[in-house]
């Protein structure tokens, strides 16, 4: 009986995973505490509604610690004795720079939502996954951020993301490094081109296919194989696919 507390629960990836968490058997998940800054969207409302007290929404503003600091003392409150499990960090920004990189004027905004967000929640939860059982923190990050691999994604114009995104790379590695020691399994996953509000219907791959296959690696994570990584996700036909994409379940390159 698992607990977990996802970011930016009101749409896209988000909500999905909402969705498949609370699917599974309540032995497997007791409770998915369901963050974001606003009131519950309709389609979430629904979801906690029919969920039994599965489904707690929890407000948040990830970009200001002392909601964070409000948002882990309830959940706390709701816990009682028992820890968090699992956090994952989906929440995020995308801001376009359509002239090249010489004017892209929204990187302080994506290191902020991207990066010290995501420090800020890791550090204000870490207190419940310390008495959880499990102790996974994952962090939602994108092959646009692999340095490794920006030629291919020279099209995309999205410099601020790429840039914010790697950077939350390396803070993932950091967690992962010095929180090894307490057996957490702290790596990120990469879920592919969604078709979500943020990543267009031209994208490459239906939200419910991209999340069950994040959970697919959520669910199996251990620190020994998992621990400090980039992962892909596994998507069968989609291993050597024509493109910029492949989805091949591989260890993606930093």
């Amino acid at each position: 009986m698992s607990s977990y507390l996802i970011t930016g629960a009101g749409r896209g990836l988000g909500l999905e995973l909402v969705t498949q968490l609370v699917q599974a058997p309540a032995s497997q998940v007791s409770v998915v505490f369901a963050a974001s800054r606003r009131e519950p969207s309709s389609p979430l409302q629904k979801l906690i509604d029919s969920s039994s007290g599965r489904v707690v929404h929890v407000p948040m503003v990830i970009t200001e610690r002392a909601s964070l600091d409000k948002a882990a003392a309830e959940v706390e409150a709701k816990l009682g004795d028992k820890g968090l499990d699992v956090l994952i960090n989906n929440a995020g920004v995308m801001p376009p720079t359509f002239e090249g990189i010489a004017k892209m004027d929204n990187l302080r905004y994506a290191l902020e939502v991207n990066v010290e967000a995501v420090h800020e929640t890791i550090a204000a939860f870490l207190p419940l996954l310390k008495k959880g059982t499990l102790k996974k923190v994952v962090n939602i990050t994108t092959t646009l951020g692999s340095i490794t691999q920006a030629p291919k994604y020279i099209w995309a114009p999205f410099p601020a993301y790429k840039i914010s995104k790697a950077a939350m790379n390396m803070l993932t590695v950091q967690y992962a490094l010095e929180y090894a020691k307490e057996g957490f399994t702290i790596f990120g996953i990469s879920p592919g081109w969604l078709k979500t509000d943020m990543g267009s219907q031209q994208a490459d791959l239906e939200v419910d296919v991209g999340t069950k296959a994040v959970l697919d690696i959520i669910f199996q994570s251990n620190p020994e194989k998992y621990n400090g990584t980039f992962q892909n996700v596994l998507v069968p036909g989609w291993e050597n696919k024509e493109g910029p994409n492949q989805y091949d379940g591989k260890v993606v390159p930093w």
